[in-house]
């Protein structure tokens, strides 16, 4: 039996791979086998001796603390793209937000509440405050063209915008998927002169923090909106405060508001509502479900940011799995350590992190690999 403890509340519906027969699911254990997490933050935690993996049920990792599990020979893993539909969605809503002054007009028109009769004309007297354009034949900017950013550029060009994207990661098959009318440039610099819109779809990195800033925001075209459904930390707050006091940036419409944006004139503010849809959950929570099976079962590695891919066969007779040192001739020392035949051997490296796989058609002795310096987890499957 495997135990696996979440961390938030995860889909039951998402949760059905784990059936009852192989797997205790529960939110409170010392110990668990892995951890599946949404939002909770994982960087004050202590990991236990018996925890291998821990599932993200989005695609972020911020809230894991991956250079401690890496030493610690634990697996983490994302879902990619399972909650792509659902943030894009909330992207195109946020592009009409922007355009038009749904919200603050929605807020005014509350507060007409007890004016009886009177509200026909006082609405057709005030509505001229909350003006707006539209957004066919203008141009989107997006930056990252990753599954969220795609879908954002595909579902704007079916709107008729025009549509230019940046991504310098962007693959063959990437660039595959994007409506031909897209435009994709190579300098970041050249999207920021020309969009009426602009929506940031990358990761947090040190590259990319504050990416919005004071230097780029001057390149940015006069009366821009910007959409961030990616991470709050791409923008530089005061920076952009500025812009939108001087107009240089018209609109801001985040789900990740820091204090000082709340109430700011141009800014509409969500909380964090990207994935928040019962299909979003449901999916990522199916996602991160398969992925810890196919790991604790048979030693699979798909969609893990810190150990290399292994889509392995079945296994057939005894599988050890070894997390370890990136290190010249390790894999050779654990097979030899093993002291059995070795019917199928595995071995990948990923950012420093070695993963290395055996089949044997034996029982084995596995405490001299675990004495070997720079193995950090064995696993007898």
């Amino acid at each position: 039996m495997y135990t696996i403890q979440t961390k938030n509340k995860i889909s039951a519906s998402g949760l059905a791979a784990l059936t009852a027969d192989k797997y205790t699911v529960t939110d409170t254990h010392d110990d668990p086998d892995a951890i599946i997490v949404r939002s909770a933050s994982l960087h004050d935690d202590t990991f236990g001796a018996s925890l291998a993996a821990i599932a993200r049920a989005g695609a972020g990792t911020n809230n894991i603390p991956i250079d401690r599990a890496s030493e610690a020979g634990i697996a983490v893993f994302n879902t990619p793209g399972a909650n792509a539909n659902a943030v894009k969605e909330l992207v195109i809503a946020a592009l009409f937000l922007s355009a038009r002054k749904v919200f603050a007009g929605a807020q005014w028109a509350l507060e007409l509440k007890g004016e009886g009769a009177n509200v026909g004309k006082l609405v057709e007297k005030g509505k001229g405050a909350f003006g707006g354009g539209e957004i066919l034949g203008k141009t989107l900017g997006v930056v990252g063209l990753g599954a969220i950013g795609a879908l954002t550029a595909n579902a704007a060009a079916a709107l008729g915008m025009r549509v230019t994207g940046y991504d310098p990661f962007l693959s063959v098959q990437g660039a595959l998927g994007l409506d031909p009318s897209i435009t994709v440039v190579d300098n970041i610099n050249e999207l920021f002169a020309t969009s009426d819109y602009l929506s940031l779809h990358l990761p947090l990195t040190d590259a990319t923090r504050g990416l919005i800033g004071v230097d780029s925001i001057a390149t940015l075209k006069e009366g821009v909106r910007i959409l961030n459904f990616a991470r709050g930390e791409l923008v530089d707050s005061s920076a952009l405060l500025d812009a939108l006091e001087s107009g240089k940036v018209t609109a801001y419409v985040t789900d990740f508001p820091t204090d000082a944006q709340l109430g700011a004139p141009g800014v509409t503010a969500l909380p964090h509502l990207g994935a928040s849809t019962a299909e979003s959950e449901e999916n990522c929570a199916l996602m991160a479900s398969d992925e810890l099976k196919w790991y604790l079962e048979e030693g699979t590695v798909i969609h893990s940011v810190n150990l290399p891919e292994a889509k392995l066969p079945p296994k057939t007779g005894t599988r050890i799995t070894v997390v370890h040192e990136d290190l010249d001739g390790l894999a050779a020392q654990i097979t030899t350590a093993i002291g059995v035949p070795v019917t199928r051997l595995f071995s990948a490296a990923k950012k420093g992190v070695g993963y290395t796989v055996l089949d044997i058609a034996a029982d084995a002795d596995i405490s001299a690999v675990k004495g070997l310096p720079g193995v950090r987890k064995v696993r007898i499957l």
